[in-house]
């Protein structure tokens, strides 16, 4: 993932097991001057959970999403399909 602050869309959907599941990871403002890597996961058509991770620094808040992207991709996700 590039610098820019875009959210970035997994799926790892399964009908044989029942599994549909998203994952986002996506970096957002704070109002101290820090970042926050989100993430967020859940079943796909659910609000699902959150977690936020401060960062010092632009290329940190980077560095955390861009690891949690490739963990997922490693186990099975896959960017969400176009609309």
């Amino acid at each position: 993932m590039s610098t820019d602050t875009g959210e970035t869309v997994l799926h790892r959907c399964d009908p044989a097991r029942n599994m549909f599941r998203f994952y986002s990871v996506a970096i957002e403002p704070d109002l101290f001057g820090q970042f926050l890597a989100v993430r967020r996961w859940g079943r796909i058509g659910t609000s699902g959970r959150s977690l936020a991770t401060a960062c010092r620094s632009l290329q940190d808040a980077v560095d955390v999403i861009e690891h949690h992207a490739l963990c997922k991709r490693r186990r099975g996700y896959v960017d969400r399909p176009a609309k």
